[in-house]
């Protein structure tokens, strides 16, 4: 593949429909303590102050219609949690998010805000995890 034909898929990728175009920054000090430029992606300014909507959205984008209206359930302790409920909300699909009761509120209350359902189980990403795969059999 072309290396112009590459650029254009990625601009022109489903994943627009929800993530915005981040700039890259010059991180100052870095580049002069290295004698190199280095840039910064600035992927805290997405709607979700994270790149782990990209993924998710991708991932939920490739879903069938019947998988759609089934929903979709994760594990998360924030940013892919996030993610997953903004892709939800604008593919109308209903999302369940298991998140350890350690989670802060804020990041709770961002899920919540986005329409996702939020369970708290477990202290650590792990106990959530399995309790999403105990979900996911049901």
């Amino acid at each position: 593949m072309k290396k112009r034909d590459y650029l254009e898929r990625i601009l022109n990728a489903r994943v627009y429909d929800v993530a915005v175009e981040t700039p890259l920054e010059v991180a100052p000090n870095l580049t002069r303590r290295l004698g190199n430029t280095v840039l910064l992606k600035r992927e805290d300014v997405q709607p979700v102050f994270s790149f782990k909507l990209r993924g998710a959205y991708n991932k939920m984008a490739q879903l069938s219609a019947d998988k759609l209206e089934r929903g979709v359930i994760t594990a998360s302790a924030g940013n892919h949690a996030q993610g997953v409920a903004l892709a939800a909300q604008r593919l109308g699909c209903k999302a369940t998010i298991v998140m350890p009761v350690t989670t802060p509120q804020i990041k709770v209350d961002a899920v919540r805000a986005r329409g996702a359902t939020v369970v708290l189980h477990g202290d650590s990403y792990s106990d959530a995890y399995e309790e999403a795969r105990k979900r996911e059999q049901c």
